[in-house]
C-alpha cells in the first residue's frame, strides 16, 4: 500500500489541467491519469471539488475550510462550556 500524500492546491489544479490537456488529445482519461499520478477516483474527486478554479482560487478554498473547521471547533467548545455551566447552576438552585 502507498503512503497517503497530501497535494497543494497548485498541485491539484496543475494537475487536473494536465489530465485536461491529454483527454483533449485523444488519450483516455484513466491513461491520463496514471501518467499524473492519482488514480480515477482521486481526479473525479478534485475535479468534482477543484473544477473551473485557478490557482489563487483554490488556495482561498483550502484557506476558508480550515477556518471554517477552526470555526466550528470554537462553536463546539463554547457548547460545550455553556453546557457544563447550566448543570453546574442547577446544582445550585
Amino acid at each position: 500500500m502507498s503512503k497517503k500524500r497530501t497535494h497543494t492546491p497548485e498541485e491539484i489544479v496543475a494537475k487536473l489541467r494536465q489530465i485536461e490537456v491529454e483527454v483533449a488529445k485523444g488519450v483516455t482519461t484513466p491513461q491520463a491519469c496514471r501518467s499524473a499520478g492519482i488514480t480515477d477516483q482521486t481526479y473525479c474527486r478534485w475535479r468534482k471539488e477543484y473544477g473551473g478554479l485557478n490557482i489563487d482560487q483554490a488556495k482561498r478554498l483550502k484557506q476558508l475550510e480550515q477556518e471554517n473547521n477552526r470555526l466550528k471547533r470554537v462553536v463546539a467548545d463554547q457548547a460545550l462550556d455553556i453546557s457544563i455551566l447550566k448543570e453546574a447552576a442547577r446544582g445550585n438552585l
